[in-house]
């Protein structure tokens, strides 16, 4: 299976999972939010369009329970800045 996304949603993806690689348990958004720099709405909204593509996996209304369902080869290399 292929799976297709943005730039912009790879490196959320990205993110995700090398945060959840190395802390042993996946960001809250806030942690997404400070990453990005950009506003909680916005974060939200993403992970709301990554979980209806099918690219992660949620438990809705708990922390920390985003898991990405993207394998590690085929997501981008995290840049630093972000986007």
């Amino acid at each position: 299976m292929t799976f297709q996304f943005t730039k912009k949603q790879g490196q959320y993806l990205a993110y995700i999972y090398h945060y959840t690689k190395i802390n042993r348990q996946p960001p809250a958004e806030a942690d997404i939010q400070k990453y990005f720099r950009v506003t909680p709405p916005t974060v939200h909204q993403m992970i709301l369009k990554l979980e209806e593509n099918g690219l992660i996996q949620r438990v809705p209304r708990q922390a920390r329970t985003i898991r990405v369902l993207v394998p590690p080869e085929e997501l981008p290399e995290l840049n630093y800045t972000g986007i």
